[in-house]
């Protein structure tokens, strides 16, 4: 698949080629090689996310998962999991849900050849599928997406004295730097932001919302269920939320392409229209930390304290660290999409 360089360079020649192109095209083309080409979990990565933290996150969403097809009277489920990482939460989440009696066909959707590889050290048995439209259709499909939607393609617009223009990204002779497009955008932005001041930025992601819109269609024609855990925020408004990670640290989004994690912060209210709009019944958002606690997590670390007392620091590190609102408990948030025939969720009792 050749290295980053051969990336850079082709991205380049596409420039001189053809002009500048999306911030959209240069994040997809980013992540698509990033993916693909090395492992980005853990200590040694360039991010944790939470099923590397702790145990307890993919088994309470293995309950979760149980739970909810126990009270739907579904005898048989397809698990699924977008962008499923190194297999983690699966690996928990099913284990969890064995206990309960449930031992569903398990789908993930991938990519990149060296994270299947290691899903497949995990999760033996499960089957691969390159996007969502290969998924079963026999059977209901109860899907997650942790931190899934956040590494999809972003359009972003930037507001000019000459009027709104889509953000585009080009190379200088020294580096990939963004810069206003020459068409017209404003019919791409909320009315409300026409008269911005210049600077301002409004970003979406089309690609995320089609996918969330896709799988909604499929929830309410076969049976089942989405729990999306991501960070994000609701009531959007304006504002540059696009960044890169490396090792563990900020990086800048428009150097070293392929080397960097881009992300962008979950716009929630978006997704909960999307989700309305296929006709499924929506839960939440609620904060991470609302869920994990509703779902019992505090019960769950003081029971592995008992079992391993030489790991209790360990344990109670992992719970604060997944739901204090100064660490990841208030900007991860969940949100449920159901079928309108099914129950409602867990996990999201006192929301309406």
């Amino acid at each position: 698949m050749g290295t980053a360089a051969d990336l850079a360079e082709a991205l380049i020649r596409q420039m001189d080629e053809d002009g500048p192109i999306s911030v959209a095209a240069y994040m997809e083309a980013a992540n698509d090689f990033y993916y693909a080409s090395h492992d980005p979990f853990g200590a040694k990565g360039d991010f944790i996310t939470a099923p590397e933290i702790s145990q307890m996150f993919g088994e309470l969403i293995g309950i979760w998962v149980a739970d909810l097809c126990t009270r739907a009277q579904a005898e048989v489920v397809h698990y699924v999991e977008l962008g499923p990482g190194r297999g983690t939460l699966a690996a928990d989440a099913l284990r969890a849900m064995s206990v309960l009696g449930r031992q569903p066909d398990v789908h993930f959707v991938e990519t990149s050849p060296v994270l299947r590889r290691l899903q497949r050290e995990r999760v033996p048995g499960a089957h691969w599928h390159k996007d969502i439209t290969t998924l079963p259709t026999d059977a209901p499909l109860v899907i997650i997406a942790n931190e899934f939607f956040d590494a999809l393609p972003y359009r972003q617009y930037i507001q000019t004295y000459s009027g709104w223009r889509e953000r585009m990204v080009r190379h200088d002779g020294e580096g990939f730097v963004p810069v206003p497009g020459n068409e017209p955008a404003e019919d791409r932005v909320p009315e409300h932001l026409h008269h911005a001041i210049a600077g301002s930025i409004y970003e979406t992601s089309p690609a995320g919302m089609a996918v969330a819109r896709a799988l909604a269609g499929k929830i309410q024609r076969q049976g089942g269920a989405m729990l999306v855990i991501d960070y994000g925020h609701e009531d959007y408004a304006a504002g540059d939320t696009l960044q890169a990670l490396n090792a563990h640290a900020y990086a800048d989004v428009f150097s070293n392409p392929g080397l960097n994690d881009l992300t962008a912060h979950v716009d929630f209210t978006a997704l909960a229209r999307t989700g309305k709009l296929g006709h499924v019944r929506v839960h939440g958002p609620v904060s991470q930390s609302y869920f994990l606690s509703t779902m019992g997590i505090a019960a769950r670390a003081a029971a592995l304290a008992r079992h391993h007392p030489e790991r209790a620091g360990e344990i109670g590190a992992a719970h604060h660290r997944l739901v204090d609102e100064e660490e990841m408990g208030a900007l991860f948030k969940a949100l449920a999409m159901v079928n309108t025939k099914w129950p409602k969720a867990a996990g999201f009792e006192l929301v309406v």
